[in-house]
């Protein structure tokens, strides 16, 4: 069954010929829960982390290995901050439409204002494919890691690739 929470994400998909798997599952928490219940998926596991500045006035969402650790202080710099931080969940539902553990790239179709910045890693370009929730933690699917970069580029936010340490 599709929920109305997961319904825009294949709509977008499919108008943009974007093939994908679909797994339905119980609630997952974390990356690790995530890898036990990907099936007959072999995309890359992601992660998604949407962190804030000191200000609260910028955000970004980083797109990266779901099995690498993310250093926010060496980051921080790489972006042109001095000091990020984990937004709130407030700011979360406000910007993105979805509470934590729910995030992926696809909370863009919800930032109306084109107000986050998107991050992936340079990592994930050497990946077949790539997996996420379809903003929501009970299902994940997985698509080509191009068709990640035409979405991203579909839904107007600002992008840019960086090594992340």
């Amino acid at each position: 069954m599709i929920l109305d929470v997961e319904k825009p994400v294949y709509e977008i998909l499919d108008r943009m010929n974007i093939p994908y798997m679909r797994v339905e599952h119980e609630a997952t928490a974390s990356c690790e829960e995530a890898d036990e219940v990907m099936g007959d998926m072999t995309g890359t596991p992601s992660k998604s982390l949407f962190l804030t500045n000191k200000k609260k006035t910028e955000f970004w969402l980083i797109l990266m290995n779901g099995n690498k650790p993310l250093n926010i202080k060496e980051f921080s710099p790489l972006v042109g901050e001095k000091h990020l931080s984990f937004a709130s969940e407030e700011k979360m539902v406000e910007k993105l439409g979805l509470t934590p553990g729910h995030v992926s790239v696809f909370g863009l179709i919800n930032n109306t204002e084109h107000d986050i910045h998107v991050i992936a890693d340079t990592e994930l370009r050497e990946r077949d494919k790539i997996t996420f929730h379809p903003n929501i933690n009970t299902r994940t699917i997985e698509i080509p890691t191009n068709d990640m970069y035409r979405f991203i580029e579909e839904m107007g936010n600002p992008f840019e690739e960086i090594t992340l340490p």
